[in-house]
């Protein structure tokens, strides 16, 4: 199941999405913003009843 979360860049502060990938477990990530292109690292774990965390990191 995804499931798509919406938070502020880090670098430039634009809204940016990212699809999470429910059906694992947990996962760490890097994406490039949308809007910057700047890295961007995210992990998640998901519990039973879905997104237990999520946290973002910059890559600086």
């Amino acid at each position: 199941m995804l499931e798509e979360k919406y938070l502020e860049c880090c670098y430039c502060g634009e809204t940016i999405s990212f699809l999470l990938d429910l059906s694992v477990n947990c996962q760490k990530s890097i994406e490039d913003c949308e809007v910057c292109c700047r890295p961007i690292e995210f992990s998640y774990t998901v519990g039973i009843d879905g997104l237990s965390s999520f946290e973002v990191f910059r890559l600086d």
